[in-house]
């Protein structure tokens, strides 16, 4: 019997979950959201509202939303590091 590719198991799971977006908004939209409040978000809040670890969250931050045009700054307020959208660069 010989083996057929299209059977072959890879140990991994065969079926990907769909991208999840809450109500039509997308991972990042939330993300954008979130950091154009006048107080911004921490690190928490913003992976708390994409269910990603706090390393992703600051990928997107420093990769994704940067080269996008936004410029972010951070503070300190009251012990937490807050983000947010200051303007957006042309």
């Amino acid at each position: 019997m010989s083996k057929n590719s299209s059977t072959k198991k890879t140990g991994r799971g065969t079926s990907k979950a769909a991208p999840s977006k809450v109500e039509g908004i997308s991972k990042l939209d939330a993300l954008v959201t979130l950091l154009r409040q006048p107080t911004g978000a921490s690190i928490d809040e913003l992976a708390s509202a994409t269910a990603w670890q706090k390393h992703s969250v600051r990928g997107a931050l420093a990769g994704i939303l940067k080269k996008k045009g936004h410029f972010i700054s951070s503070e300190v307020v009251e012990g937490v590091r807050r983000y947010r959208i200051v303007a957006v660069q042309v």
